[in-house]
């Protein structure tokens, strides 16, 4: 299996499909590359090379005591990149995979990115303040990493109901239920631990900011993970080339009818 391996000896598992312009796939939490494997399959069936990687503390990749922030992970991107050596890059990021997107072409990607896709991300900041009132409180996340302390596998099946938007009548398999309980599983403690700090506390406001090139902002109408009135909805504000689409009823898991039609609307954006 290909790795690279980061300055701090971090072991990055990444896959490479296909050729072409390159688009790099960035997973959510709990998840590893696995998550986008059929919109790798898409984009490498239509002239890409599709590009994913397994952030550190998941999947594959390394289960690091240290470095699991989004400084981190973007420069971990920014490696992989260097060492695949890649330009004309189309960036596609999931929840906390749009983070990483961004942050990482906001730091690194200048002359690099042609373009960024995000789905259901979690930019500009998800935790409640007093100048995010939108946000969610920090007793959720602490809820979060209690449950992943206490029973993580349990933990872990728990929230794919609300994840995947089951518990509001929307249509997913059990297989897609046990898929993410098993990619979850996959993921180290302390990196699943810290992860959820990362992903909910980082401000990527002046990254957003910063972003110059086209991005597609797709995210669920009834997003439970990331609620929509914190995330797309203020992102779309404070990026200068933005495109926003909302999905009626989608959940923040991509699965289902929601997949169906965010892949199409995604090849569509990579072909423009």
């Amino acid at each position: 299996m290909p790795y690279i391996t980061t300055t701090d000896g971090t072991e990055i598992f990444y896959k490479d499909w296909g050729s072409g312009q390159p688009i790099i796939f960035s997973h959510g939490w709990p998840l590893n590359s696995d998550a986008w494997d059929v919109e790798l399959k898409l984009a490498a069936d239509n002239g890409f090379r599709a590009i994913a990687h397994d952030r550190r503390g998941h999947g594959r990749s390394s289960q690091t005591w240290l470095g699991n922030d989004m400084d981190t992970y973007a420069a971990d991107l920014a490696e992989l990149v260097d060492a695949l050596n890649l330009s004309d890059i189309i960036l596609v990021g999931h929840s906390t995979g749009g983070g990483e997107a961004v942050r990482f072409a906001a730091q690194h990607g200048a002359g690099r990115v042609a373009k960024i896709a995000t789905a259901g991300a979690v930019p500009p900041v998800m935790v409640k303040s007093e100048t995010n009132p939108e946000g969610t409180p920090i007793e959720v996340f602490d809820g979060l990493r209690a449950g992943v302390l206490a029973d993580r596998s349990q933990f872990f099946k728990d929230l794919s109901e609300s994840f995947f938007g089951i518990n509001h009548g929307f249509d997913v398999s059990p297989g897609q239920r046990d898929q993410f309980w098993r990619l979850g599983m996959q993921m180290g403690l302390k990196g699943a631990y810290d992860c959820i700090k990362a992903f909910s506390e980082t401000d990527f406001t002046e990254d957003l900011k910063a972003l110059d090139v086209p991005i597609f902002i797709a995210h669920g109408g009834d997003d439970q993970i990331v609620p929509i009135a914190a995330a797309a909805e203020k992102t779309i504000k404070l990026v200068k080339n933005g495109t926003l689409k909302v999905y009626p009823g989608a959940p923040h898991g991509i699965a289902g009818a929601y997949q169906q039609e965010l892949d199409k609307d995604l090849l569509e954006f990579w072909q423009s």
